[in-house]
């Protein structure tokens, strides 16, 4: 009697162990794939889409009115002899606090890895006053060499409109403030030379 008690108690627990796995290993892992994978799919990149245009290097380091319209006029004669009837836009500009992203663009008009990244501290000048096209953004950055020299580029892109032009103007003029008084505060800028930078500004 004592025998075939113990076997149906050992067969109750045995039959009860048995579905506990299931219950602790596969549903927290069926909760995480419901809460990551959407996730993963609505990522997408912001921006501003425009038409890059390319860079030219530009000479001088005083950076006033006017100063981007020979380069920018060099870099629109050599998009304007390649374009088609319609030239869809190529890039996505996103400006941030500290960082300019210019996202290429592939055949879909959508985003691909290949990414330019520009630091704001590094940028002169920027403006959205072109006489050749109102629509047309450009700013001058001091591009680092392998070997720690520098030169000054004039980079250009085209927008769908004046406004969209004016609005990317308006947004690194507000990075470039966000970006220098961090950099001031963090003491990376000292104050001998605050003044050349407010002078940039």
């Amino acid at each position: 009697h004592f025998q075939t008690m113990l076997k149906t108690k050992l067969n109750v627990l045995t039959l009860r162990k048995e579905p506990l796995p299931t219950v602790i290993f596969h549903e927290p892992e069926a909760i995480e794939l419901c809460t990551t994978t959407p996730l993963m799919k609505t990522r997408t990149h912001t921006g501003c889409k425009v038409t890059y245009l390319g860079k030219v290097s530009t000479t001088g380091m005083q950076f006033l009115s006017g100063c981007t319209e020979k380069p920018v006029i060099e870099l629109w004669k050599k998009h304007t002899l390649a374009r088609e009837d319609v030239y869809p836009a190529n890039a996505l500009l996103e400006i941030r606090p500290f960082q300019v992203w210019l996202h290429h663009l592939d055949l879909k008009g959508e985003a691909t890895v290949h990414m330019d990244t520009f630091q704001v501290a590094r940028i002169a000048y920027c403006t959205a006053d072109h006489n050749v096209s109102p629509n047309i953004f450009a700013w001058v950055y001091r591009e680092i060499n392998d070997d720690l020299s520098y030169q000054m580029d004039c980079h250009a892109v085209e927008c769908e409109s004046k406004l969209e032009a004016k609005k990317l103007a308006h947004a690194m003029m507000e990075a470039f403030k966000k970006t220098f008084h961090s950099m001031k505060s963090d003491g990376r800028i000292h104050r001998n030379s605050s003044s050349e930078e407010v002078s940039h500004e």
